[in-house]
C-alpha cells in the first residue's frame, strides 16, 4: 500500500506547493504515508476524540490522524507555504479538520477542541521540548489532554523516559514522570525524512495520570529539581544550599544522604525532598 487515502502521494503534494523544509522553522518532512499511520496508531483509538497536530508541514501525519478515525484534527502551522496542501487535506475530510495558521507558542488551542482530546505531532526541532514542559506544567491537573504522542530527536526522547543513575536522567525525565506514564513507542532512522537530519527520532508516547505519582507542591519541586540538576556533578548539600538555610538537615529527614547527587535520586525521594523544603 502506497497510500491511505485519494489524495497525491506526499512527494508530488510538496512538488507541486513547492514545499522545501525549512530549517529555520525545525522542519523534516515524514514522505513515507504507512509510516505516519503507523505512529497515528500509536496514539490509540481516536474515533471519540479530538486531535491537536503541531506543525503539519505538508499533512503526512495529518492524513494518518485522519484515516486512522480521528473524531476531528486541529492542526497549527506556522508556515503559510503549507496552508493550500492543508486545505486539499480538509476538503477530502470533510468537517474533520480545522487549520490555523499561525505559532503553536502563542495559540490557545482549546477554543477550538472538544474532550476529550489527544496530542499527536512530529514536532518541529526547535520547540519541541518548550512545548512539551508546557503540557507537562498546567496550572492544574490533570491537564486538558488525555495523552500525548510525540516525536522527537531521540535523545529528548531518552530524557523523557530515563531512569534514575543514566547520564540522561533530568529535569525532564522528573517533570514527564511524576504526570505521566512516558515510553518510547517507535524509532527512526534519519533517511525515514526529508531531508534527513543528522541524528535519529523516536516517538513518545505520555499518558496523563490522573493526579501526580507522589504528593508535592509543583513549584517547590520544579525549583528543587532545576537547582539539583543545574550542578548535578555536586553533592546535593552543596547544590541546594541555596533552597534553605538548613538543607542537610531536610535531606536527612526526606531519607536522602547529603552526599548524593541529582541523578542518583528517584523521583519519590526528589518529592519527599519537595516536601521538606515547603515545611516552615
Amino acid at each position: 500500500m502506497t497510500t491511505i487515502d485519494t489524495l497525491p502521494p506526499l512527494r508530488d503534494v510538496i512538488n507541486t506547493h513547492d514545499l522545501k523544509a525549512r530549517k529555520s522553522l525545525g522542519q523534516n518532512f515524514l514522505l513515507d504515508l504507512n509510516l505516519t499511520a503507523k505512529i497515528a496508531r500509536q496514539a490509540g483509538d481516536m474515533s471519540g476524540c479530538d486531535v491537536l497536530e503541531i506543525g503539519p508541514g505538508p499533512g503526512g501525519l495529518t492524513r494518518g490522524l485522519l484515516a486512522e478515525g480521528a473524531r476531528r484534527v486541529l492542526a497549527i502551522e506556522k508556515d503559510k507555504r503549507c496552508l493550500p496542501a492543508l486545505n486539499e487535506i480538509a476538503e477530502a475530510y470533510p468537517g474533520r479538520l480545522t487549520v490555523i495558521e499561525g505559532d503553536a507558542l502563542e495559540i490557545d488551542p482549546l477554543a477550538y477542541l472538544t474532550p476529550p482530546i489527544r496530542i499527536a505531532a512530529n514536532l518541529p526541532y526547535n520547540v519541541g521540548t518548550e512545548l512539551l514542559v508546557r503540557w507537562l506544567t498546567p496550572a492544574e491537573w490533570p491537564p486538558f489532554w488525555d495523552s500525548l504522542t510525540l516525536m522527537f530527536q531521540r535523545e529528548v526522547a531518552e530524557r523523557i523516559v530515563a531512569k534514575p543513575g543514566s547520564k540522561a536522567y533530568g529535569r525532564l525525565a522528573l517533570l514527564a514522570q511524576w504526570r505521566a506514564d512516558a515510553r518510547i513507542v517507535m524509532n527512526l532512522p534519519p533517511e525515514a525524512f526529508t531531508p534527513p537530519p543528522k541524528v535519529s527520532s523516536a516517538v513518545v508516547h505520555l499518558t496523563a495520570l490522573p493526579e501526580p505519582r507522589f504528593p508535592a507542591d509543583p513549584a517547590v519541586l520544579n525549583r528543587v529539581v532545576a537547582m539539583a540538576f543545574n550542578q548535578r556533578r555536586k553533592m546535593l548539600r552543596s547544590a541546594l544550599k541555596a533552597a534553605a538555610p538548613d538543607i542537610e538537615d531536610r535531606l536527612i529527614s526526606a531519607g536522602i544522604k547529603p552526599t548524593e547527587r541529582a541523578e542518583q535520586l528517584s523521583l519519590e525521594a526528589f518529592c519527599a525532598l519537595a516536601r521538606e523544603i515547603a515545611k516552615p
